[in-house]
Protein backbone atom coordinates (compact mmCIF):
# COMPACT_ATOMS: atom_id res chain seq x y z
CA UNK A 1 0.00 0.00 0.00
CA UNK A 2 1.36 3.70 -0.92
CA UNK A 3 1.84 5.74 1.92
CA UNK A 4 0.69 9.05 0.91
CA UNK A 5 1.30 12.54 2.55
CA UNK A 6 -0.96 15.89 2.78
CA UNK A 7 0.29 16.90 -0.76
CA UNK A 8 -0.82 13.79 -2.17
CA UNK A 9 -3.88 14.07 -0.85
CA UNK A 10 -4.60 17.61 -1.79
CA UNK A 11 -3.76 16.85 -4.76
CA UNK A 12 -7.79 15.40 -5.50
CA UNK A 13 -8.41 19.42 -4.73
CA UNK A 14 -7.73 18.82 -9.07
CA UNK A 15 -11.03 16.47 -8.96
CA UNK A 16 -13.04 18.21 -6.56
CA UNK A 17 -12.24 21.24 -9.14
CA UNK A 18 -14.30 19.14 -11.63
CA UNK A 19 -17.21 18.88 -9.45
CA UNK A 20 -17.83 22.94 -9.19
CA UNK A 21 -17.10 23.45 -12.45
CA UNK A 22 -20.18 20.89 -13.10
CA UNK A 23 -22.27 22.89 -11.08
CA UNK A 24 -21.43 26.19 -12.20
CA UNK A 25 -23.13 24.87 -15.26
CA UNK A 26 -25.70 23.19 -14.28
CA UNK A 27 -26.60 25.66 -11.64
CA UNK A 28 -25.74 28.58 -13.98
CA UNK A 29 -27.97 27.45 -16.25
CA UNK A 30 -30.98 27.03 -13.47
CA UNK A 31 -30.52 30.58 -12.84
CA UNK A 32 -30.82 31.86 -16.34
CA UNK A 33 -33.91 32.00 -17.76
CA UNK A 34 -34.03 30.69 -21.12
CA UNK A 35 -30.64 29.34 -21.17
CA UNK A 36 -29.96 26.14 -23.74
CA UNK A 37 -26.99 24.39 -23.35
CA UNK A 38 -26.91 23.06 -26.60
CA UNK A 39 -26.52 26.11 -28.38
CA UNK A 40 -25.34 28.53 -26.14
CA UNK A 41 -21.48 28.38 -24.66
CA UNK A 42 -20.55 27.87 -21.20
CA UNK A 43 -19.22 31.30 -20.81
CA UNK A 44 -22.14 32.71 -21.77
CA UNK A 45 -22.98 31.74 -17.91
CA UNK A 46 -20.59 33.88 -16.25
CA UNK A 47 -21.16 36.68 -18.90
CA UNK A 48 -21.16 40.12 -16.45
CA UNK A 49 -24.28 41.06 -17.45
CA UNK A 50 -25.92 37.62 -17.09
CA UNK A 51 -28.63 37.00 -14.61
CA UNK A 52 -26.70 33.66 -13.48
CA UNK A 53 -22.91 36.03 -13.09
CA UNK A 54 -23.85 35.97 -9.39
CA UNK A 55 -24.20 32.20 -9.10
CA UNK A 56 -21.92 30.85 -11.51
CA UNK A 57 -19.39 32.90 -11.00
CA UNK A 58 -19.29 31.50 -6.97
CA UNK A 59 -18.72 28.05 -8.36
CA UNK A 60 -16.31 28.92 -10.92
CA UNK A 61 -14.19 31.15 -8.37
CA UNK A 62 -13.93 27.72 -6.36
CA UNK A 63 -13.21 25.78 -9.07
CA UNK A 64 -10.28 28.07 -10.10
CA UNK A 65 -8.30 28.19 -7.01
CA UNK A 66 -9.12 24.15 -6.05
CA UNK A 67 -7.63 23.70 -9.87
CA UNK A 68 -4.35 26.07 -9.46
CA UNK A 69 -4.09 24.51 -5.76
CA UNK A 70 -4.11 20.86 -7.91
CA UNK A 71 -1.47 21.81 -10.70
CA UNK A 72 0.74 23.81 -8.42
CA UNK A 73 1.15 20.77 -5.78
CA UNK A 74 1.31 18.11 -9.09
CA UNK A 75 4.38 20.09 -10.47
CA UNK A 76 6.06 20.17 -6.89
CA UNK A 77 5.21 16.37 -6.75
CA UNK A 78 6.80 15.81 -10.43
CA UNK A 79 10.32 17.44 -9.61
CA UNK A 80 11.74 14.43 -9.45
CA UNK A 81 10.16 12.49 -12.68
CA UNK A 82 12.90 11.27 -14.96
CA UNK A 83 11.32 12.92 -18.42
CA UNK A 84 12.06 16.45 -18.54
CA UNK A 85 9.60 16.72 -22.06
CA UNK A 86 6.76 15.18 -19.23
CA UNK A 87 7.48 17.47 -16.79
CA UNK A 88 7.93 20.61 -19.35
CA UNK A 89 4.12 19.13 -20.76
CA UNK A 90 2.48 19.62 -16.99
CA UNK A 91 4.73 23.10 -16.11
CA UNK A 92 2.86 24.31 -19.42
CA UNK A 93 -0.53 22.77 -18.97
CA UNK A 94 -0.49 24.30 -15.04
CA UNK A 95 0.93 27.54 -16.51
CA UNK A 96 -2.46 27.42 -18.58
CA UNK A 97 -4.61 27.17 -16.40
CA UNK A 98 -3.61 29.79 -14.10
CA UNK A 99 -2.95 32.41 -17.13
CA UNK A 100 -6.98 31.02 -17.71
CA UNK A 101 -8.34 31.70 -14.22
CA UNK A 102 -6.62 35.14 -14.23
CA UNK A 103 -7.06 36.71 -17.91
CA UNK A 104 -10.52 35.41 -17.97
CA UNK A 105 -11.81 37.06 -14.75
CA UNK A 106 -9.73 40.37 -15.74
CA UNK A 107 -11.55 40.30 -19.19
CA UNK A 108 -15.00 38.35 -19.10
CA UNK A 109 -17.16 39.01 -22.04
CA UNK A 110 -20.67 40.62 -22.10
CA UNK A 111 -23.64 38.34 -23.19
CA UNK A 112 -23.44 40.48 -26.27
CA UNK A 113 -20.27 38.45 -26.93
CA UNK A 114 -18.06 40.17 -29.06
CA UNK A 115 -18.42 44.27 -28.95
CA UNK A 116 -14.90 45.26 -30.42
CA UNK A 117 -14.14 46.51 -27.08
CA UNK A 118 -10.46 45.99 -25.26
CA UNK A 119 -12.32 43.85 -22.81
CA UNK A 120 -13.31 41.22 -25.38
CA UNK A 121 -10.40 41.74 -27.68
CA UNK A 122 -8.40 40.80 -25.13
CA UNK A 123 -10.65 37.71 -24.21
CA UNK A 124 -11.38 36.36 -27.68
CA UNK A 125 -7.86 37.00 -28.97
CA UNK A 126 -5.30 37.18 -26.33
CA UNK A 127 -6.15 34.77 -23.47
CA UNK A 128 -8.13 32.04 -25.80
CA UNK A 129 -4.98 32.27 -27.91
CA UNK A 130 -2.30 31.34 -25.27
CA UNK A 131 -4.76 28.99 -23.50
CA UNK A 132 -5.55 27.37 -26.65
CA UNK A 133 -1.90 26.59 -27.64
CA UNK A 134 -0.65 25.94 -24.42
CA UNK A 135 -2.98 23.29 -24.62
CA UNK A 136 -2.41 21.70 -27.23
CA UNK A 137 1.43 22.06 -26.68
CA UNK A 138 1.12 20.53 -22.89
CA UNK A 139 -1.03 17.60 -23.58
CA UNK A 140 1.25 16.84 -26.76
CA UNK A 141 4.53 16.97 -24.30
CA UNK A 142 2.35 14.85 -21.52
CA UNK A 143 1.52 12.45 -24.14
CA UNK A 144 4.85 11.64 -25.12
CA UNK A 145 6.46 11.92 -21.72
CA UNK A 146 3.86 9.63 -20.43
CA UNK A 147 4.83 6.63 -23.25
CA UNK A 148 8.59 6.96 -22.56
CA UNK A 149 8.47 6.84 -18.79
CA UNK A 150 5.73 3.91 -18.78
CA UNK A 151 2.91 5.78 -18.40
CA UNK A 152 0.88 4.87 -21.16
CA UNK A 153 -2.64 5.16 -19.35
CA UNK A 154 -1.87 8.60 -18.94
CA UNK A 155 -0.61 9.34 -21.93
CA UNK A 156 -3.66 7.30 -23.78
CA UNK A 157 -5.68 10.34 -21.29
CA UNK A 158 -3.88 12.93 -22.82
CA UNK A 159 -4.61 11.92 -26.34
CA UNK A 160 -7.77 11.66 -25.61
CA UNK A 161 -8.32 15.18 -24.23
CA UNK A 162 -6.05 16.65 -26.93
CA UNK A 163 -8.49 15.56 -29.54
CA UNK A 164 -11.81 16.33 -27.64
CA UNK A 165 -10.08 19.45 -27.54
CA UNK A 166 -9.71 19.81 -31.21
CA UNK A 167 -12.98 18.35 -31.88
CA UNK A 168 -14.54 21.23 -29.29
CA UNK A 169 -12.57 24.27 -31.26
CA UNK A 170 -13.25 22.65 -35.31
CA UNK A 171 -16.81 21.62 -34.49
CA UNK A 172 -18.18 25.24 -32.83
CA UNK A 173 -17.16 26.84 -36.03
CA UNK A 174 -19.12 24.57 -38.49
CA UNK A 175 -21.95 23.26 -36.55
CA UNK A 176 -25.40 24.84 -36.51
CA UNK A 177 -26.02 27.30 -33.82
CA UNK A 178 -28.49 25.02 -32.56
CA UNK A 179 -25.53 22.53 -31.28
CA UNK A 180 -22.73 24.89 -30.83
CA UNK A 181 -22.98 25.02 -26.85
CA UNK A 182 -22.52 21.06 -26.87
CA UNK A 183 -19.54 20.93 -29.56
CA UNK A 184 -17.77 23.92 -27.48
CA UNK A 185 -18.22 22.07 -24.16
CA UNK A 186 -15.78 19.09 -25.92
CA UNK A 187 -12.86 21.79 -25.73
CA UNK A 188 -13.90 23.32 -22.17
CA UNK A 189 -14.62 20.08 -20.25
CA UNK A 190 -11.65 18.32 -21.38
CA UNK A 191 -9.35 20.74 -19.78
CA UNK A 192 -11.36 21.02 -16.79
CA UNK A 193 -11.27 17.19 -17.11
CA UNK A 194 -7.19 16.44 -17.82
CA UNK A 195 -6.97 18.63 -14.41
CA UNK A 196 -9.08 16.31 -12.61
CA UNK A 197 -6.91 13.65 -14.38
CA UNK A 198 -3.88 14.87 -12.76
CA UNK A 199 -5.00 15.19 -9.58
CA UNK A 200 -5.31 11.57 -9.48
CA UNK A 201 -1.78 11.14 -10.92
CA UNK A 202 -0.52 13.24 -8.12
CA UNK A 203 -2.21 11.53 -5.18
CA UNK A 204 -0.92 8.27 -6.20
CA UNK A 205 2.63 9.89 -6.76
CA UNK A 206 4.98 8.50 -3.77
CA UNK A 207 7.42 10.99 -2.63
Amino acid sequence: MKKRNLINWLCLSGVISVVFYILHDVVGGMNYPGYNFMSQAVSDLTATDAPSFITASGYVTIYKILNCLCCALVCILIKKETKKIFRIGVYLFSIMNFISAIGYALFPLSSSGFDGSFQTIMHVYVITTIVVLLSIISLIFIAIGSFKSNKRFLGLLAIASLVLMFIGAVGSANVPKEIFGLIERFSTYSAVIFTGILGMYGFNIEK
